[in-house]
């Protein structure tokens, strides 16, 4: 699970609604403290077991530029309600956690974002394979688009024994009061490893308990089972990138350097961070992906 260092939202950054059309999503606005928003916008996609609050350590810097930033919560994760707990207005279709439905929903949270101009995307691990299912997405406004320490298809290697293991651990039951078990059982010794600031593990059990469990079942299945895609995303005809953590646990680094080739995208390796540079290493991955931002939307002026 990614855990932020922090949960205080910096200046410039707030808590909002985004209004669908299938019902609401949750996520974390930032906007420039000084100057307006003449750059393109970005949208920022959690990964599994993540949140909105994952980018905290960015959202101030990378707004700071010029643009505005969103951050999301998925539907059934933390402050998003899920389709289980929705009515959807008649001739709408909720969306059912598998990752072509998701891809539809950041789509329609760029255009809203975006007012339907062009939009950076950022899909962190499980929302890198999101984001590609938008960027596939015929019409999507996707100006750039950038896999975060995300991969080419299914996990493999001890990360998706640990999908499996949760999809083991929730089928028979996937209910609240499961979460609630597991966290005791299994997660809170994890989150007291992972920080020592009890704000934070109590963010991390909330984050937990509040979201779906069977969004988090469908999501590890799709984990465990997404297609190499690769090839048709070489296609899209944006700008890539793909970025990550020197010692990133999750798909391996070789995978990725590979999928960067086969994707013609450019690679950042960040050094001494992990599976969330965004946590690990913020200042190089803000300075990053706003470096990206900017050339891209430099060579687009042209």
């Amino acid at each position: 699970m990614s855990t932020p260092e922090f949960l205080d939202l910096p200046p410039g950054v707030r808590r909002t609604d985004l209004r669908l059309t299938y019902g609401p999503l949750a996520a974390l606005r930032a906007l420039p403290t000084s100057g307006g928003t003449e750059l393109a916008p970005a949208v920022l996609v959690h990964g599994f077991t993540g949140s909105k609050e994952d980018f905290i350590a960015l959202l101030q810097s990378l707004a700071q530029a010029g643009r505005e930033v969103v951050a999301i919560d998925l539907p059934g994760t933390y402050r998003s309600p899920g389709p289980e707990t929705l009515t959807a207005p008649p001739g709408v279709r909720l969306p059912d956690y598998r990752l072509s439905s998701l891809g539809e929903v950041v789509a329609e949270v760029m255009d809203q974002v975006g007012d339907g101009g062009p939009v950076h995307l950022v899909g962190h691990s499980f929302g890198g394979l999101v984001s590609r299912e938008t960027a596939l997405i015929e019409g999507s406004p996707t100006s750039s688009l950038t896999l975060m320490c995300s991969g080419p298809g299914a996990l493999s290697g001890a990360a998706a024994v640990r999908a499996r293991n949760l999809i083991a651990a929730v089928s028979m039951d996937p209910t609240s009061g499961r979460l609630r078990e597991l966290w005791d059982e299994l997660f809170e010794a994890e989150a007291r490893a992972r920080s020592s600031k009890p704000e934070v593990v109590d963010f991390l059990r909330d984050r937990l308990l509040s979201s779906s469990a069977l969004g988090l079942m469908r999501m590890a299945e799709d984990l465990l089972s997404a297609p190499d895609r690769v090839a048709e995303l070489a296609e899209v005809d944006v700008p890539k990138l793909v970025v990550y953590g020197e010692n990133d646990d999750a798909w391996s680094t070789s995978e990725q350097n590979d999928m960067a080739e086969r994707l013609d995208a450019r690679r950042i390796v960040v050094p001494g961070a992990g599976h969330s540079p965004n946590v690990e290493a913020p200042e190089t991955t803000s300075s990053a992906l706003t470096a990206f931002w900017n050339e891209t939307e430099s060579v687009g002026r042209r």
